[in-house]
């Protein structure tokens, strides 16, 4: 039998290519975070990544960062859920709006979440009039500001694995006697259940450093609204290059790790649907 011809050039130079590249786009940023933070000790370094603010932020953009991220898995699955099963006027721009936080500025949706969410905003100004909640310079500010980043990602991930399922699989559930209930979740909802992990992991991840979008929405009050990345800014416009390269490694140390969790749990459910199948 006939070998194909693969049209990328051989290994040795595809390689060679992809190392390059993989080093200069990620990894001799990573190195400079651990160059920079050598120059302290040991014991200056850990007193500098636990000094109880620096403590209070990484709480702050962690516990956020996974409120959004949960609030993102419902409202993304319904979205997506909609985009693939329904279709209505409108459907093509409410799907090519989805991708409007990839591609506009962080700062100019912080901007304006923020002007819409204070007390004289149209909308914090409804919560602030009805129930006496402030949306703005609050920590439920934050949330909203990292659901509108993060909500791509979740609704990116499950649509097109959605796509794929074929609707014969439902049709036979519901002959068999099943409810819609009972076919989302023995039917749909294992087959999702992979690409939802993923989606959240990304939002996650992508909500602990978010800054722009949130810089202007939090307040920055010290031990109640302050995120890790603005006390990154503050030690670097300070010129204190070490003490900001040390908060910024424990927190690629928190995405390492938040990665890592997602591919293992990934691999497990993913090993028991093919199992079920």
């Amino acid at each position: 039998m006939k070998k194909r011809k693969s049209v990328i050039p051989g290994f040795g130079i595809s390689l060679g290519i992809t190392l390059t590249i993989l080093s200069i786009v990620v990894l001799i940023p990573l190195c400079s975070l651990v160059v920079f933070s050598a120059k302290l000790s040991f014991s200056e370094f850990v007193y500098t990544v636990t000094r109880p603010r620096v403590l209070s932020g990484y709480f702050v953009s962690i516990s956020t960062a996974f409120i959004a991220s949960l609030i993102n898995v419902v409202m993304g699955l319904i979205l997506a859920f909609v985009l693939v099963r329904y279709d209505f006027k409108g459907k093509r721009f409410i799907d090519g709006i989805i991708e409007l936080p990839f591609a506009l500025p962080t700062a100019v949706a912080g901007i304006s979440l923020t002007h819409l969410t204070t007390t004289n905003g149209w909308v914090g100004s409804i919560f602030y009039k009805l129930f006496g909640v402030k949306i703005a310079y609050t920590r439920i500010g934050i949330t909203i500001a990292l659901i509108f980043i993060g909500i791509p990602f979740v609704v990116r991930s499950v649509q097109p694995v959605l796509e794929k399922i074929d609707i014969q699989y439902e049709e036979a559930a519901f002959i068999l006697g099943a409810n819609s209930r009972t076919t989302f979740f023995k039917v749909i909802f294992p087959e999702i259940l992979p690409a939802i992990i993923s989606g959240f992991t990304l939002a996650f991840a992508r909500s602990i450093g978010e800054y722009g979008s949130v810089v202007f929405i939090a307040g920055n009050t010290p031990y109640e609204t302050e995120i890790a990345p603005l006390l990154i800014m503050s030690e670097l416009q300070e010129y204190d290059y070490s003490a900001a390269t040390s908060i910024a490694l424990v927190m690629l140390a928190i995405a390492v790790v938040i990665l890592l969790i997602n591919a293992i749990v990934q691999s497990i459910v993913s090993r028991r649907v093919n199992g079920l199948a």
